[in-house]
Order: C-alpha cells, then sequence, then structure tokens
C-alpha cells in the first residue's frame, strides 16, 4: 500500500459483513494510524447499549486526535465523524459477496466463543430468522441504507469527504495493494 495522505481521518461504512473492520484494520496497520471499531465504544457487557451522550462523548474524544481510522455506521454519531473525516471508504457490497462472510464471521466467532467489545459473544441464534439476527439485519439496512448515503453524500456538508466506494472486494483489494492512498479508486 503507497503511504496515506497527510492526516488520514478515515470512516469505513457498509452493511453487516461486508468487511469494514477488517479493511479499517488493514488501513490502520499499513499507515500506522490508530484503529477504532464504534462496536467496542458503543457495546457494553451482555450486549448493552452505552447511553447515547457517552457514546456520543467517547467518539468526540477517538476524533479529536490529528489521524485515526474508524469504523460503523452508527447513526447517532455520524454527524460528528463524516464533519471531521477527510476519507469515508464505503463497502457496498451485494448480499451475495455479504452473507457468505457473514455466515463464516458468524458461525466462526460462535463456534471458538470468541469475546466481543467486553464480555460479549456471538450467538447461534443470529443463523436463525427473527428480527434480531444478522442476517435480517444485513437485508433490512442493505437498501435503506444505499439510498440513505446516496443522498447524505450528495450534500454539500459531504463536499470535503474524499469518497472512495467499492462494489466488490476485488476492488478494495486492488486498491490496498496498488494505492492505497485512494487516488484514482
Amino acid at each position: 500500500m503507497n503511504q496515506p495522505p497527510p492526516n488520514p481521518r478515515v470512516i469505513v461504512v457498509g452493511n453487516t459483513g461486508s468487511g469494514k473492520s477488517t479493511l479499517a484494520h488493514q488501513i490502520s496497520q499499513a499507515w500506522g494510524v490508530p484503529h477504532t471499531e464504534l462496536d467496542a465504544v458503543h457495546w457494553l457487557p451482555g450486549w448493552q447499549e452505552r447511553p447515547p451522550a457517552e457514546f456520543r462523548q467517547l467518539v468526540q474524544e477517538v476524533i479529536s486526535q490529528p489521524t485515526w481510522v474508524l469504523d460503523g455506521n452508527y447513526s447517532e454519531v455520524r454527524d460528528l465523524i463524516w464533519a471531521r473525516a477527510n476519507t469515508l471508504i464505503w463497502l457496498d457490497y451485494s448480499l451475495v459477496v455479504i452473507f457468505p462472510r457473514l455466515a463464516r464471521r458468524t458461525f466462526g466467532r460462535a463456534v471458538r466463543r470468541d469475546l466481543l467489545w467486553g464480555t460479549n459473544r456471538e450467538s447461534y441464534i443470529n443463523f436463525l430468522p427473527h428480527p434480531d439476527s444478522l442476517f435480517v439485519w444485513a437485508i433490512r439496512k442493505q437498501w435503506s441504507r444505499r439510498r440513505l448515503y446516496e443522498k447524505l453524500l450528495a450534500q454539500p456538508a459531504c463536499s470535503h469527504l474524499h469518497i472512495i466506494r467499492f462494489h466488490h472486494p476485488r476492488d478494495t483489494q486492488r486498491w490496498l495493494a496498488g494505492n492505497g492512498t485512494g487516488r484514482g479508486a
């Protein structure tokens, strides 16, 4: 990956299972920039959500730093993050791409009993068709989030952002391998 742009402040967004955290971690490692998963800030033990005011305050502390890479779609802090970011990377992958990734990740975490953000663990219930399933969530958010992001990113308030939108993982990998500054992506 090439050298980062000056003072990178990057937010990686996309649907559940698209690889936001993985990409953000890769960018962080390559550029030597701190990475924060918004899920890690948002979720308390026992899958309890952090109170909104506290969540906003903690995110504000992270983005007050000169450089950072964040990943996540939390609308509660979008105004803070997008205003301070200089680069937005959108993993706008199809459900055909996302579902196998989500299945591998969710199943692997459940089998290994991985700790996620405190004392939380993935549950096999995420494979069942119920309202809290990650797969149901991904379906519900796929088109509504795409429409929302297209609308938001077209607004003047986002004109300062360098927007990089990937439709397939091979494009993302090509960018990582040869053009990590995002120019020409």
